[in-house]
This record gives C-alpha cells, structure tokens and sequence, in this order.
C-alpha cells in the first residue's frame, strides 16, 4: 500500500502469497491490521488479489484439480481477511483435453467452491492469450463459463490487453477495439467487466504467446493503448500494470506513458 501511495495509484493488485507454491501461510495479524489501515489512509481502492499461477481448475488430474479447489478457497479467505474486493483467477487449462471438456470441469470446480460458503470479496475471470490448452481466450469462453457456475460468487471479468490482442482481438485498429467491445455486450451482463490488465505485447498480432512489454513498447504500440483506455466503454474501469520490472523506475516510467495517454 505504501509503494502504490508513492506512485500516486488509487488501486492495486497484489499476491496474498507465494503464487508459485502450493503452500499458504497464514498472515500475521499485525500485517494484516496495517494493510488495512493503510489501504484507508491511502484511499486505495479497489484492491485486487491475483492468485496462484499453479491453480487450474480445469485440469483432467483430479489430484492438481482437488488441489486447484482447496487453493482458490484459500485465496477467497484471505482476501475477505485482508479486506481485497476481488480476486483474479486464471480458470485453467485443458492440455491435451478438448476445451469444451475442460470448461465443463471449471465450471464443476467453480460451483463446488461456491457452495461451500459465501465471500465478501467476489471472484473475476481473466481472459487468457490463446497457448495451448487455453480455454477463456475468447469472451464466450469467459460467458459460458459465468453461465454454466450461475452463482453469485463471480462478480465478472478481467480484460488483459496482451492476452486479448494475442487471443485475436486487433487492438490497434478502432474495428479491432469495437469487435471486443461488441462481443463483451453481447455475451456478458452489463458491468461486467471489473478490471482491465494494461499491457502491451511482445509478440505480433495472434501470435497466441503470453508476453507482456512496457507500454507503447509493443506490438499493441501507444496509439492503441491509447484507444483502450480512453473509449467510454472502459473509461471508469480500473487499469493495473503487469509490465515488466526490473527495477522500481519501470513501474514509474510505465504509468508516466499510461497518464500521458489518458485524455
């Protein structure tokens, strides 16, 4: 919270844990007090926990899905003890499976986990970029999926611009933005889109390769960053960087370029 204050954020999005492990360990109660009362002083809101890069729902392993299931309960769990409105969920992938057959069993997992309880913080699916195995790379994948859990539990979606451009959707071009934005009218409920993923990409256009670049860095370039976050569908849609970092100026030099484009 203190580094977003100093980067002038009024949102974040944070792991709650080591996401490349299946261990979770509890968070002291000190942090957690002053994680929320930091997040207070600051005004930041809304925060977003993404979770585990290892949990996948939709595996045909039942092991790595029962695994899959008790992490993500784990993630809902600390985000209510953390305070967090949302969390972020990659749903999975289906590996050599049909995806048809993969999306019938995240939609089993998501329903199973939202039958144990509720949460105050809600669930949000990301798009993915279209590697092999991906099953929400299109955004009837993500509707279908919503639909078939039919539970409060999802509050919407996550548009990652990388992912999108990656999965088929030509960000650079204003045709290109409004086929995106005429599919989400269509199969999603209104407002269904929480968050957006600003990112550009390092690979050319359908590539179907998950590389994010700085922005304006890329193949989605300035221009269509710019189109992005400045069209009136996402213009009160929160924007988090999942550019690459190497060191602090990254993240100050990234949302320099982000607060430049914005109109």
């Amino acid at each position: 919270m203190e580094r977003a204050h100093e980067l002038r954020c009024n949102t974040a999005q944070i792991f709650s844990h080591n996401p490349r492990t299946w261990s979770v360990s509890a968070i002291p109660e000190d942090s957690v007090a002053m994680f929320r009362e930091l997040r207070k002083t600051y005004d930041i809101a809304p925060v977003f926990i993404h979770c585990s890069y290892l949990i996948n729902c939709a595996s045909a392993d039942s092991v790595v899905r029962d695994r899959s299931i008790r992490m993500l309960i784990q993630e809902m769990n600390l985000a209510d003890i953390l305070g967090a409105e949302y969390v972020v969920l990659h749903t999975g992938s289906a590996s050599r499976d049909l995806a048809q057959s993969a999306r019938k069993r995240a939609i089993d997992s998501l329903r199973m986990i939202s039958e144990i309880r509720t949460w105050r913080a809600g669930l949000l699916l990301e798009n993915t970029a279209g590697e092999r195995g991906d099953i929400s790379s299109q955004i009837k994948d993500l509707a279908e999926i919503i639909k078939g859990v039919h539970s409060p539990l999802i509050k919407g979606v996550v548009i990652d611009t990388c992912h999108a451009f990656q999965a088929g959707y030509e960000l650079t071009s204003g045709e290109g933005l409004s086929e995106m934005i005429t599919e989400i009218g269509k199969y999603l409920a209104p407002g269904s889109v929480k968050l957006i993923h600003l990112n550009d990409s390092k690979r050319p256009f359908g590539s179907r390769v998950d590389r994010h670049d700085h922005i304006g860095s890329g193949a989605i370039g300035r221009k269509g960053i710019a189109r992005v976050i400045n069209d009136p569908a996402f213009i009160r849609v929160p924007l988090i960087l999942e550019t690459p970092k190497e060191s602090d100026e990254d993240d100050r030099r990234n949302l320099c370029v982000v607060r430049r484009l914005m109109k």
